[in-house]
């Protein structure tokens, strides 16, 4: 089955709801300390590259649109191949700017 724009879009506003999900009320220490979210929030981060990837193979506009896209989708990388250079300091920082991906990720989709 082939998946449009807006199905990328989405997987990406609904992995980051997730990771906004997971770490609410939590703050780094809390994160450091927690194996268990730790590997939640890195998958839905690599969910989220994975989308960004496929959706830059399927329009690079839209793809380029996207603040940061290219270091989100070099950020999936480093944590399916690279990550024992992860530090939980890294990946805090990156939740951070979640809201701003989602935010530009809904003003996308197409109606």
């Amino acid at each position: 089955m082939d998946r449009d724009a807006n199905a990328y879009l989405f997987d990406i506003i609904s992995n980051a709801d997730k990771i906004l999900e997971f770490v609410s009320g939590r703050d780094l220490i809390s994160y450091r300390g927690d194996e268990l979210l730790k590997s939640a929030v890195e998958r839905r981060f690599i969910n989220i590259g994975e989308a960004l990837s496929k959706l830059k193979a399927l329009d690079l506009t839209l793809f380029g649109n996207i603040p940061d896209s290219g270091r989100i989708v070099a950020f999936r990388n480093v944590l399916v191949h690279g990550y024992e250079s992860v530090s939980d300091e890294l990946v805090w920082e990156i939740v951070q700017h979640l809201p701003a991906l989602r935010t530009a990720s809904i003003g996308m989709l197409e109606k």
